[in-house]
């Protein structure tokens, strides 16, 4: 089986089960992966990402810097970052509803 057709039978189920198996180092049975099987594993879910997932729901996906300033919708802040920051983590003070 060429590796076109691997990724192509791998159903969602088994994409979780291979996600999971290298978040915890180990197979569903206990058994350690090897550092080949975890290469083999994270080649697999990528490659099974963009084929099934749009951009920005894929494994590992990091926004462009573009899209970090525009506004968010996880908080109540207004979201929208200064201009030429950096400090995408910057402090700011909470603001507690009584």
């Amino acid at each position: 089986m060429d590796f076109n057709k691997l990724i192509d039978s791998i159903t969602p189920e088994a994409y979780e089960n291979l996600k999971r198996a290298i978040e915890v180092g180990k197979w569903p049975d206990g058994i350690l992966l090897t550092a080949d099987q975890k290469e083999h594993c994270m080649q697999a879910i990528i490659a099974y990402d963009s084929r099934h997932k749009s951009e920005e729901d894929r494994v590992a996906f990091v926004p462009s810097k573009e899209s970090r300033t525009k506004k968010h919708t996880h908080c109540s802040s207004d979201g929208l970052e200064k201009e030429g920051s950096d400090d995408v983590d910057e402090a700011k003070p909470l603001k507690w509803d009584n």
